[in-house]
């Protein structure tokens, strides 16, 4: 296959803008500003430029690269540790029971909370595929790349990894749970407040938003419905994040409802499964797989075949590895 995934360059922000622009809206960390993501792509420079394996936090940015074109494809990003730079905010479902003697009745309601639960968890997240390119394989190999990279760099990432998924969003943009439940206190719609987070962070959540939790039967049906639930073109990433160990404990992104799946970083099938090999020769024939080399700057994934100290030849040249370099892999 003639793809890799490599850390995103200065070269690469008009691709990334491009597709910034097919997302159709709620994709915080992909936005179609130049200079939020000329900002992403230069934090990402910084954090592959440093060498020291400690947590902190960092950004890093990885593209998907038609080595037969040129043409960058697809993207994702992981976050070492969120909620160092400003607040990382969820919602989280809960159940408040109360008991009345005097009806001999137990009422039991739903209700979201304000928390930030998750501070200091890793994160995947930025995935997007070209359009043109949904087929061969190429989203698992964006997705599962970010766990090869992870474990890469296992010190610098923390113990707990989370993926937030794109809630429903309606034909106009806009987002029924933003609508019932934040636009209310807001007074601003989701596009604008989706661009205001991409670009300047969440904290003007905390300091509008009320502390105390709101009851999901007051909300309308529309709003209620949604919680929860993954955007249509979500589904099959959220498959993807089940089958490598994540999921939903009831925390949910605080602008479209949209789930938060988290997982034991430890515990991620791809970082789980994953096996070092010495490249002994350059030859085919051997079992279809994610391969991984090199640190940082350095660091590439391709899909190719492995056997016993064996790589394919257009893997090899897809990865620039030789005899005697190492690759990590994992059956694909």
């Amino acid at each position: 296959m003639s793809f890799v995934i490599r850390a995103a360059t200065d070269r690469d922000l008009q691709p990334l803008y491009e597709m910034a622009k097919l997302t159709g809206g709620g994709f915080t960390n992909l936005p179609p500003d130049r200079k939020a993501l000329r900002t992403k792509i230069e934090r990402s420079a910084a954090a592959l430029a440093r060498e020291d394996d400690t947590a902190t936090d960092e950004l890093f940015v990885l593209v998907l690269e038609n080595l037969a074109t040129g043409e960058v494809r697809g993207t994702c990003q992981i976050f070492t540790k969120v909620g160092q730079h400003w607040p990382f905010y969820s919602y989280r479902l809960g159940m408040m029971t109360k008991h009345s003697v005097e009806l001999a009745r137990t009422f039991r309601a739903e209700t979201l909370s304000l928390v930030s639960d998750l501070e200091g968890s890793s994160e995947v997240g930025g995935l997007f595929l070209h359009p043109g390119e949904r087929a061969g394989g190429l989203g698992l190999l964006l997705a599962r790349s970010r766990y090869l990279f992870i474990r890469a760099h296992r010190a610098r990432f923390a113990d707990r990894v989370l993926a937030e998924l794109r809630g429903i969003i309606d034909e106009a943009g806009g987002s029924p749970f933003w609508d019932g439940v934040a636009g209310r206190f807001f007074g601003m719609n989701f596009q604008d407040a989706d661009a205001f987070n991409a670009i300047h962070g969440n904290q003007f959540i905390a300091d509008l938003m009320p502390k105390h939790p709101i009851y999901t039967a007051m909300l309308p049906e529309s709003s209620r419905s949604v919680i929860g639930l993954p955007h249509p073109s979500g589904r099959a990433a959220m498959r993807m994040l089940e089958n490598e160990g994540f999921a939903f404990e009831n925390y949910i992104d605080i602008f479209d409802g949209g789930p938060t799946m988290t997982a034991r970083t430890d515990k991620v099938q791809t970082i789980q499964d994953a096996k070092d090999m010495g490249v002994e020769r350059i030859a085919g024939g051997g079992v279809p797989s994610l391969i991984a080399t090199g640190r940082l700057a350095g660091f590439r994934a391709c899909i190719g075949e492995i056997a016993d100290g064996a790589i394919d030849e257009a893997s090899a040249a897809a990865l620039r590895v030789e005899v005697g370099d190492r690759v990590a892999h994992v059956a694909r």
